[in-house]
């Protein structure tokens, strides 16, 4: 597949403009400040040390985003690590598990906190639950957009939503929940945004799972004919499982090209783990001039 994503390793992004926004997501895979031994995290997680967390930081700076959709973030001391709290606002959704969602939000942009998308956790009470939504909405330049950062079941990454795999039958479950939230913003006449670790690949004219959301309200996915670099080895490319889908008439403000993904440049393996196996993804918007300052 030809790659149209511009890959940034050491890169700072130019500054933005006043009526433009970067939004960006990012699985930083089991970020938690726990001690090894608590029961919720998995035998042999390799612990961060502190070069580690220096060299997330850094990445986030590099990002140079304005909001920044966060999975696999225990809570606001863990993000603190990778984002200095004096420049960032954080959002996490209300819950214990150690894999949350969450939000940073840059400081000096208005933002706010919406209730859960709970449902998306289909077994609160197992010892291993799956993860909320977290729900925000910010204003820029007058314009308002609502912001859904989330984390989908694995395990069911191609193929037919209606396959009898437990992975599959909660996937799906979790899909009509999104496409709820989905018809819920377009009612509401909102621009929005759904963020994250979709653990789907919608490779492909069709797909069970965008075909059922855009059902409710059109839908623009940002990485569309483009693949992931992160992590490429031999074999190249992936299909993107992280998405930034916009709607409601976002989809009008977004900068075309403006898709980046920021690769790390520590190639050993071990950074697999020490950084994260996902890259932080990003896009601009540009907001409409006539509601825009």
């Amino acid at each position: 597949m030809r790659i149209l994503v511009l890959i940034v390793t050491l890169l700072i992004a130019t500054p933005l403009g006043a009526a433009e926004l970067r939004l960006a997501t990012w699985n930083i895979a089991w970020l938690t400040l726990r001690p090894a031994d608590d029961p919720l995290l998995p035998e042999g997680l390799t612990r961060r040390r502190p070069e580690d967390y220096r060299l997330l930081a850094a990445y986030a700076r590099r990002l140079e985003a304005d909001v920044v959709a966060l999975q696999e973030v225990d809570g606001p001391e863990a993000a603190a690590r990778v984002f200095d709290p004096r420049e960032w606002v954080f959002f996490f959704a209300d819950d214990n598990a150690v894999q949350r969602t969450g939000f940073a939000v840059r400081r000096g942009l208005r933002a706010w906190q919406n209730p859960d998308l709970a449902e998306l956790d289909t077994r609160p009470h197992a010892r291993l639950s799956l993860r909320r939504g977290t729900d925000i909405t910010v204003e820029a330049e007058g314009v308002r957009l609502r912001l859904l950062s989330i984390h989908l079941k694995a395990g069911c990454r191609d193929g037919r939503l209606s396959r009898p795999t437990p992975d599959c039958e909660t996937l799906a479950e979790q899909t009509e929940i999104l496409a709820g939230w989905v018809a819920a913003r377009r009612r509401e006449g909102i621009p929005f945004a759904i963020m994250g670790d979709f653990n789907r690949r919608m490779r492909g004219p069709r797909d069970d799972m965008l075909d059922r959301l855009t059902a409710e309200a059109p839908l623009l996915r940002t990485s569309e004919g483009a693949s992931d670099p992160c992590w490429a080895g031999a074999r190249g490319t992936r299909p993107f499982i992280d998405h930034i889908l916009l709607g409601g008439g976002a989809e009008r403000w977004w900068v075309r090209s403006s898709l980046r993904v920021l690769v790390y440049a520590e190639r050993d393996r071990s950074y697999r783990d020490r950084l994260s196996d996902h890259c932080p993804i990003s896009i601009r918007l540009r907001l409409p001039a006539s509601r825009a300052g």
